[in-house]
This record gives structure tokens, C-alpha cells and sequence, in this order.
């Protein structure tokens, strides 16, 4: 049993952004709390099972509303730093290894202020001077419930058109006929910004390559990290196309299972011999899984020890309907082991094909050796478009109304089956993303039900065909971005008859 008399040992200095005038800090309140305690934690000056201050108590320390700690707390809680038991208190339960504090680069609490805007040149003197379900192939918007899918008729054409028009008058010879193989600087710059600002990354423009995709990305690195025989871990169950990937370009494909935590990164240290490990920490794909902060420290920590490399995959890390997006995986990576991962195909439209890796230094020479091999295919105007309309703030207001519009679109689905099927079955993953997992009832037959719901004409996936060797129990992956609200009532009508249903009953 935890004992409240650790409260009163924990004394935290009042962040000097509080005592000075607010106005002076683009950053709000809530975020000044929320960073003052993960770096406290990250940096063990509050030890794992601590029981942290009351709202109330940090309130009056701090000179705050409660309602602004409760944000910050809320937060934590969801990022798994803390854990909120009511009666009980809120205690530290993120474990932070020893070799983390010791690992070279800059420290967690000194991330924040450090927002470089200046790129740091290097010579690259060895280069040359839709996500979608299996069996993507006529995928498309407007069918439930296909998932990993954007709502193509969110994005604003007339705005990307005038953007388009700008950089065409603004466009130079030079620009169209030499271009960085890296991508142009404009869009790295602006890349760079948005991961400083929203996911937590230090970084700058010269550590982005442009390129047009995840999938893009994973090839790449499979072709130029890894040699024949070498090992790579994956979760178990994981993004189908990433398992092909990698064994296609001869690596021997390890599944790793995953929890409601994420990873289960104990299992990583029977492959201390794995060159890589891919992961999908914000939402896990597919089961929705959020990875909690000490296994993603335990990750770092086996890379570092092991010389291993991470890719982090963060494809629909913006979609996040419980609070602000989590940070990335690559903020809390002091040893340099991340290799990150983004896209705006799925943040924007699945057609236009770009997307971008945040790259280590060691390992650039040998992706952009491979890309520029490859033939380099991200086209001019659609970097300058993009840096463009990025600039000018329409990407984030993009962002705003999609999540918006995708969390509607989920509530609405909850709320017709919890009407209309209750009891027939569970949801998992659902505070995120383009998806959710729905658990059928135990003894219900996965692909029977899939094969049920298409002559029904809803396209469901089976959890356990993305499985490789873990048994899990019956789901389907319901996606819901990608419809409008007429098409979320009706399919989810039609679903809730085949929950309903018995198996076998003719309709």
C-alpha cells in the first residue's frame, strides 16, 4: 500500500516562466505545469511511486487555478507518467533507466526553450553533387468501414490552389531544375518548425529528407541500413506492408507482441543481436495501443545498449480526442537511436505522396545514396505548395477541423451501436486515430463475421490476419474517418444487426 507521507517530501520550485509575466511566453500555463513535472520525472528528481502534490496543494504553491493543474495532470495521466487513482492521489509510475540520465545530448528539461531555428550545414560529400488495409487496391473514401483512411473532402482545394499559384509565380529556373536531393530547404524549415513546436522534437532543417512516404521510408532504410540475415523486430500484430518490407529486402522478421502498453519490450532483450525495431508508439497500428513512457525508455535504453536502431513510425499521431497530441517517441531520444517517421498523406489526402524522415546523421549518407539511386520522385510544386500553405498556418487549421470532424464522426459510431448492439461486444483504441478495434463476443468467428459484413457491403478487417504469432480474440478494425455522418449512421446500423445476429442466422 502507498503511503501519503511521500507527498510532503516533494518540493518543486515554481517554473521561472510562472514568476515571470506570462505575456512574455507564447507557451500557456497548463503547458508550463505539464513540462515542469515530466522533466521532474525524466530526470528522477520525482522518483517512480512518488505521490505527487494534490491539485489543490500545487494550486495555492504556484499561484494557479486548480482547474489548470487538473489540466496538466490529466495529461501526464494520459501519457502514462502518472497514474490518478481517486482516494489515492496521483503517483509517478513512469520507471526511467539509469542509462537514460547518463545518455549524451541535451537535457529532457532544456528541449522546451531550445527551438534552433538556424540549420547546422553538413556536407554530404558521398552523395551525388495510403496506409491502407491489406489488399489496398480500390480503397477508397466513402465506404464503411475502411480504416487508416482520410476524409479527402475536408481538405480545402481553393486554398491549396492560391498556395499552388503563389509559388508558381515565385519559382525560379534553379529551383525547378536542381533540386536538393534532401527536399527543398523551404519545406524542411517548415517540417522542422512544426516538429519543434507540436511534437516535441528538437531538430532542424538539415536533419529532414523529403520523401513520399512511410512505406518511402521503411524501404529506404531496409535497403540502406540493413544487410541480408540481419534481424528486425516488429510488433506482433503489426502494419502488414512494414513486415513485406523488411523481409523483402532480406532481413529476418522478428514479431514482438504488444499490449495495452505497447511493445513489450522484455521480449527485446532475447534479440540483443536485432539491428532494428519498428514501432508505432502513438497508436499502435492496429490495436489503438498508446506506448506508455517507460517501455518507450526500456526501448531507448536496449537500442543504446545494443547499438539498434527505432523507427518510429507516427502516422496519425495529430488525431488524438482526449487532449493535445503525445509527444514523439524521438523527444525522449538522447542517444540518437530514432529514425522518425512522418506523413502527410494521411494527414491531408492519401494522393499526394509526401512524406519525410527525420534521419541520423550517420545513417543519411547511405538513404540519400539509395534514394538518389532509386530516382528521386517528390515533385517540385507539390514541396513549394506545401511549404507555402505550411507557412501560412493553413496546415494546423487543417488539423483543428479534421480532428473535430473525425471525433464527431467516432461518437456518432459509439453512440448507434452502444443503442443499438449493447452488450454485444467491446471497444478498444477508440481515443484516437482513424480507427478503432471492436472485440466481438467471445467463440464469434472473426472471418466469418468479416464475410458476413461483406455481403452486408461494410469492409471490416480482421485483427487476426495482421497477427503473426500471437492469438488474440476475435476483433474487427473500424474505421470512420473517411465517411460522412449519413454514411456513420447507416453503417453503423448495419453493423449493429450483424453484432446482434447470432452466427449462422440467415438473414
Amino acid at each position: 500500500m502507498r503511503c501519503g507521507k511521500k507527498e510532503s517530501a516533494v518540493e518543486l520550485p515554481q517554473p521561472a516562466a510562472l514568476r515571470a509575466d506570462s505575456r512574455e511566453h507564447a507557451v500557456s500555463k497548463q503547458e508550463i505545469v505539464y513540462t515542469a513535472m515530466r522533466d521532474a520525472i525524466l530526470g528522477r528528481l520525482i522518483p517512480a511511486d512518488t505521490r505527487l502534490p494534490s491539485t489543490r496543494t500545487l494550486a495555492q504553491r504556484w499561484g494557479l487555478s486548480r482547474g489548470t493543474v487538473e489540466a496538466a495532470y490529466d495529461r501526464l495521466g494520459a501519457e502514462a507518467y502518472v497514474t490518478r487513482v481517486p482516494g489515492s492521489g496521483t503517483h509517478v509510475c513512469a520507471v526511467v533507466p539509469d542509462r537514460y540520465l547518463m545518455a549524451t545530448g541535451t537535457a529532457p528539461g532544456h528541449r522546451v526553450a531550445a527551438l534552433p531555428v538556424a540549420a547546422r550545414q553538413h556536407t554530404l560529400s558521398t552523395v551525388v553533387s495510403n496506409r491502407g488495409t491489406l489488399g489496398e487496391v480500390g480503397v477508397q473514401a466513402g465506404r464503411p468501414f475502411v480504416a487508416r483512411l482520410p476524409d479527402p473532402a475536408l481538405f480545402s482545394l481553393p486554398s491549396w490552389a492560391r498556395h499552388m499559384a503563389r509559388s508558381l509565380r515565385r519559382v525560379n529556373t534553379d529551383t525547378l531544375s536542381s533540386a536538393d536531393p534532401r527536399g527543398l530547404p523551404q519545406l524542411r524549415e517548415q517540417i522542422a518548425a512544426y516538429l519543434r513546436t507540436y511534437r516535441g522534437i528538437v531538430c532542424s532543417t538539415d536533419d529532414i529528407v523529403v520523401l513520399t512516404g512511410i512505406r518511402h521510408a521503411l524501404d529506404l532504410l531496409a535497403r540502406s541500413v540493413l544487410r541480408a540475415g540481419d534481424a528486425v523486430c516488429v510488433e506482433d500484430p503489426c502494419y502488414p506492408a512494414a513486415r513485406r518490407i523488411f523481409a523483402q529486402a532480406g532481413a529476418v522478421v522478428i514479431p514482438v507482441p504488444v499490449d495495452q502498453e505497447g511493445l513489450e519490450c522484455a521480449r527485446l532483450e532475447d534479440h540483443p543481436q536485432a539491428r532494428l525495431v519498428y514501432v508505432t508508439p502513438a497508436h499502435q497500428s492496429p490495436t489503438g495501443a498508446t506506448m506508455s513512457v517507460t517501455r518507450r525508455l526500456e526501448l531507448i535504453d536496449w537500442a543504446d545498449r545494443n547499438g539498434g536502431w527505432i523507427i518510429e513510425d507516427d502516422y496519425d499521431s495529430e488525431f488524438n480526442y482526449l487532449n493535445a497530441p503525445l509527444a514523439a517517441l524521438k523527444s525522449l531520444d538522447n542517444s540518437g537511436r530514432v529514425i522518425y517517421c512522418g506523413s502527410f498523406n494521411k494527414s491531408l489526402f492519401a494522393g499526394l505522396r509526401v512524406g519525410f524522415a527525420l534521419v541520423p546523421a550517420q545513417l543519411k549518407c547511405p538513404l540519400l545514396t539509395m534514394w538518389q539511386t532509386s530516382g528521386r520522385s517528390v515533385g517540385v510544386m507539390e514541396q513549394l505548395t506545401l511549404a507555402s500553405w505550411m507557412q501560412d498556418g493553413a496546415f494546423i487549421q487543417h488539423l483543428r477541423l479534421t480532428r473535430r470532424a473525425y471525433q464527431a464522426r467516432r461518437d456518432m459510431l459509439l453512440a448507434v451501436l452502444d443503442a443499438n448492439a449493447p452488450g454485444c461486444y467491446t471497444v478498444s483504441g477508440q481515443h484516437a486515430g482513424f480507427h478503432f478495434v471492436l472485440w466481438l463476443r467471445a467463440g464469434s468467428d472473426e472471418a466469418s463475421f468479416c464475410a458476413r459484413a461483406a455481403a452486408a457491403g461494410l469492409s471490416l478487417q480482421g485483427l487476426r490476419s495482421l497477427c503473426e504469432d500471437v492469438r488474440l480474440a476475435p476483433a474487427v478494425i473500424v474505421g470512420y474517418a473517411a465517411l460522412t455522418m449519413a454514411q456513420v449512421r447507416y453503417g453503423a446500423q448495419l453493423l449493429a444487426q450483424l453484432l446482434v445476429q447470432p452466427e449462422g442466422e440467415a438473414r
